[in-house]
């Protein structure tokens, strides 16, 4: 039998002993010490961001649900006849393995078929994979429920069914730390071997030359180096190249000011960056909107002689457009670890490009970011193997409370949406810092669990301008990590309390806004939304009212109030065969200054969005992306 102990105060529960219909499970409540235990044949299955297996599931939901209002402690422990089964199925450190075995049954088998996996699968309780494995629909399929944790040694998850875990209550937990120094100095390591042509140089010599004259390489010292994306490795890159005499700046609008500052880097737009750089270091996720960001259009914009490092991510260079740069000299050299596919073509023109350093993605290749993996994603696996929260998953976990969640559904989408307006309307070089939540209810400030609300929000922040899967479980951590400060505010409205919230107000403080109308008075980027008929409703930008239903997208014009604006834009939009489907008109004065509000269906073209940017009335306009 396994044994589920629950940590609690012994005399808050009188003693004895609960048994359902099923005779499999019985829950014993101890009044000698201060433990809640249930006992079941079944195997092993965690509370907290999994799902319980049946039918003991069915049998203790008050109690799941006060585990989580007490903030009780959830810990899993077993027999060894019940101890839970992992599968590694691609090479993993011996310290990982190590762990593993403390807790687990463990099995490894490198290199399975999709077939062998989807087999084996059916008898584990946890999968470790690396890059080299897909974790598929039809892998959780096979599992038929046992499957609880798949670990991704690593910190993409590309090759992992999110959709598929997560619909099959399975917690996805990667390693997003343990290989950042790693990858750091693998860029340091190509930028010096790109700058004094080590790589050339040595195939040189290997095949019997000795070309002194033909590898001159650059200095370093006094350089500028452009930090495309100041994270966990953009930042320890930073330190280093500070180190080697070089002067850095960097890009990436949502890094706090005072943590660039602390390392003496200026954080800078995009186009001051690429246009002042003498080298340029790639730290950017690939998202959609960073996907070929360097182009021909970027590539164009940049002094010439330009040299790049690029161990984040190939997708975010357009390959083709890199090669038409080296050509024609624009770019003097790169050094790629990473490609758009993996591994290259054997005749890639990057890789057999004699001003290219190509290295087969080594970024986290050390044996200490190895090692550090192993264990980083061994512990994020037992942790989650135990119930407990995992601050590296990256799927959502299964939701305690079927009530609450039909209850807020249309707020959490307009938490959500809510966030990513507000992060699309920050302008480039001000890192957003804090975010202060505003809350108006009827309701008693004891009947609003906001932790989902807040988690939204700052998945609507982070998720667009990152490759962070942000949910319940991580929310707090990932906000943290990136330096925002989340306060909330809850205030009573005088409405009925048959709805749990009246809006919901997000103000980013300290921030530059793309534009300025959404700025009040005190300087705060401010948005309002609100429920309207089970759809939620964009209601305030800055000092302005607005009624816009939040469906598609939304394009936002400050405008002079005149007539023949409302059908200029809709001509413009209709060219580009862009779908309007709301438009609403808040103005501050008759013939003064008006915002129109246009919720559009399509992704208007850069052209049709610069047109209506030029009509004379039209003094600023964005598009925002939902």
């Amino acid at each position: 039998m396994a044994t589920f102990a629950v940590n609690a105060t012994a005399r808050a529960i009188p003693h004895g002993s609960v048994t359902g219909n099923d005779t499999s499970s019985r829950l014993l409540l101890s009044p000698s010490s201060s433990s809640i235990s249930f006992v079941s044949s079944r195997s092993p299955t965690s509370f907290l961001g999994l799902r319980l297996a049946e039918p003991l599931a069915a049998k203790v939901p008050a109690l799941c649900r006060r585990s989580h209002a007490s903030g009780l402690r959830v810990v899993a422990s077993a027999s060894a006849s019940d101890r839970p089964t992992v599968l590694v199925a691609e090479k993993l450190g011996e310290a990982g393995l190590a762990l593993l075995r403390e807790f687990a049954n463990v099995e490894c088998s490198y290199k399975l078929t999709p077939e062998e996996l989807r087999a084996k699968v059916a008898h584990c309780d946890a999968l470790i994979v690396r890059s080299g494995t897909k974790v598929t629909r039809k892998v959780f399929e096979e599992s038929k429920g046992r499957l609880k944790v798949v670990g991704r040694a690593g910190v993409g998850i590309d090759n992992v069914d999110l959709q598929a875990a997560t619909e099959y209550g399975c917690l996805v937990v990667n390693a997003p730390t343990a290989n950042t120094i790693a990858a750091a100095e693998h860029g340091i390591a190509l930028l010096a071997a790109m700058a004094r042509n080590v790589a050339q140089a040595d195939a040189s010599m290997k095949s019997g030359k000795w070309q002194r004259n033909k590898y001159v390489g650059v200095s370093m010292v006094g350089k500028t180096l452009a930090i495309m994306g100041f994270g966990k490795v953009g930042s320890e890159v930073a330190r280093r190249a500070k180190g080697l005499g070089m002067h850095v700046i960097a890009h990436d609008p949502y890094a706090p000011a005072d943590k660039a500052r602390a390392v003496g880097v200026e954080l800078v737009s995009f186009d001051e960056a690429i246009s002042n750089a003498d080298f340029i270091s790639l730290h950017m996720p690939l998202t959609p909107d960073t996907s070929k960001l360097f182009n021909d259009e970027t590539f164009s914009k940049m002094k010439k002689g330009v040299r790049i490092i690029n161990v984040a991510r190939g997708g975010v260079i357009d390959e083709d457009a890199l090669v038409r740069a080296l050509d024609n000299g624009t770019v003097a050299q790169a050094a790629l670890d990473v490609f758009a596919t993996e591994p290259p073509p054997e005749d890639h023109k990057l890789v057999m490009h004699e001003n290219v350093t190509a290295t087969p993605h080594l970024g986290a290749s050390t044996v200490e970011a190895q090692e550090g993996v192993a264990v980083e994603i061994a512990e994020a696996v037992i942790g989650a193997l135990r119930g407990e929260l995992a601050s590296t998953a990256v799927n959502a976990p299964m939701v305690p409370s079927e009530v609450v969640i039909s209850e807020l559904s249309p707020y959490v989408t307009l938490a959500e949406k809510l966030g990513r307006i507000a992060v699309q309307l920050v302008s480039g070089g001000s890192g957003i810092q804090a975010v202060k939540v505003v809350y108006s209810s009827a309701r008693d400030p004891g009947d609003l669990d906001s932790r989902i609300l807040r988690a939204m929000i700052t998945k609507g922040i982070v998720e667009p301008i990152s490759s962070v899967f942000v949910n319940i479980v991580n929310a707090d951590y990932t906000a943290k990590q990136r330096g925002l400060r989340i306060s909330e505010e809850r205030i009573p409205h005088d409405s009925s309390p048959a709805a749990p919230l009246d809006s919901i107000q997000i103000h980013l403080t300290n921030v530059d806004s793309k534009f300025a109308s959404a700025l009040s008075k005190s300087g705060d980027i401010i948005v309002e939304g609100k429920v309207k008929d089970g759809l939620p409703h964009l209601t305030l930008v800055g000092s302005f009212s607005v009624d816009v239903s939040l469906e598609g997208n939304v394009i936002l014009c400050r405008n002079v109030d005149q007539p023949g604006n409302i059908g200029e834009v809709g001509k413009i939009l209709g060219e580009d065969n862009v779908n309007i489907n709301f438009m609403s008109v808040c103005r501050n004065a008759q013939r003064k200054l008006a915002i129109m509000a246009i919720g559009v269906d399509e992704e208007p073209s850069k052209e049709t969005l610069n047109k209506i940017g030029s009509i004379p009335s039209v003094e600023e306009s964005v598009f925002l992306k939902l």
